[in-house]
Formats: C-alpha cells, structure tokens, sequence
C-alpha cells in the first residue's frame, strides 16, 4: 500500500486494486473507504508514518458494499473507537444480512470483475449510522453524502463543498482520465448519479479506482458525464 499526499489535509492509500483517502480536520481524521480485509496495520503505520496520530480517526465513511472498499473498516474501528458509517440500501449488504448485488457485466468488463474477485471478501461489518442523501457527516466542515444510485443501490460520494473536493466512490473512474465507473448494478442509474454530480463542480476529486484529479476537475468531469 502507498500512502500519497493530494493536500495538506488529503491522503490517498493507494491498494493494488482500489484505494481509500484519508481527511484531517484539527483534531480529528476520517477515512472514506476501508481498503482490503487485513490491511488495518499497513493503514495504522502509513498515518503514523505521515505524522498522524491513528487514536484520532473517528469516523469511516463507506461509499458503498464492496469488498474493496468496506474490507479493514471493522477491524480499524474496532481497535480505534471509529465510528462506521454507509447509505441505508447498502448497510444490510455490508452487515451480512444481504448478498452483495450482482453487477451487469459488459463483455469486455468481464475480466475486470474477474480479477477483482481476487480481493479476500470481507467479513460481515456492522454499520453505525445510517445515513441519507444530503445528511451532513459530521467532518470536513460540512461534509455532505449524496446518494448516487446506479454502481450499487445504495451508493454514496461524500461532497466537501468548503474544500472543493468529491469522494465519487466507484460511481466515476480516473484511470487514463475521468471516465464512467464499470461494474455498475444498473448502468443506467448510474450515469444519471454521474450527471449529478457533474453538478458540484469540484475542484478535487477523489475516485475509487485511478489518479486524483486536481487540475481543470469539473470541466473534466462535466465532459466525461456529456
């Protein structure tokens, strides 16, 4: 796992498949995603490594169910005392209590979906709050979730509009450019979420899969949305 700097308070952990970010407020961190199953001491060293103090994470934001993504979160919040947070239609998935939703696979998505099987499934994950598009999460100085149906039903990006920056979970991809995600439950839902959040204009946006984008963002994501 690398650890990478996009801003003083932004951190990418970067996985083989996939990656989390990591956000610092004053007093506090937040990690939206989790990253794979077993890789909460890679994650621990990589804060203290960057002079962070891993006692200060609070929260984990899921952007939705899978297993790249949700992977280390209870082991994390377990030994720090964080707090788990996802969207309500994906909590009963991450928990568990529900199957992970079958993607509609393009042909040429196929080995993708293939080889991201390869990732160690997570283990059932409880879910400490629930949340709903446009509920304020409690960092980033008014960080907001926005539902963004489509990759899977219960979706969520994590908006910080004081800071200009987007968590676009898997809803959009950075790989070789800003593209439409792949792997998506309906595809359809999913570009309209796309257009949305086209909308927010960011000035940083952070995807589940590829590069930070931090130069000519939003007119990058409105062309990929077009």
């Amino acid at each position: 796992m690398d650890f990478i700097e996009i801003t003083p308070r932004l951190h990418m952990l970067h996985f083989s498949i996939g990656q989390a970010y990591l956000w610092r407020d004053d007093e506090e961190l937040t990690l939206v995603d989790a990253g794979w199953v077993d890789s909460a001491d890679e994650v621990e060293t990589a804060m203290r490594g960057a002079g962070l103090d891993p006692a200060l994470l609070r929260r984990i934001v899921l952007t939705h169910c899978h297993r790249d993504h949700v992977g280390s979160a209870q082991e994390l919040a377990d030994r720090l005392g964080a707090r788990i947070l996802a969207h309500r239609l994906d909590a009963p998935v991450i928990r568990g209590e529900a199957p992970v939703p079958d993607p509609d696979l393009l042909d040429w998505e196929i080995p993708l979906y293939e080889n991201g099987l390869t990732v160690p499934e997570a283990p059932p994950t409880r879910v400490d709050q629930e949340v709903e598009d446009g509920e304020e999460l409690g960092f980033g100085d008014g960080a907001v979730a926005v539902h963004v149906p489509g990759h899977t039903a219960g979706s969520i990006a994590v908006h910080l509009p004081q800071h200009g920056v987007l968590f676009t979970g898997d809803t959009v991809a950075s790989v070789q450019g800003v593209t439409f995600g792949v792997m998506h439950v309906d595809r359809e839902r999913a570009m309209e979420s796309m257009r949305r959040l086209a909308e927010l204009k960011p000035s940083i946006m952070c995807c589940g899969h590829g590069d930070p984008v931090t130069t000519d963002t939003a007119r990058q994501l409105a062309a990929a949305a077009a």
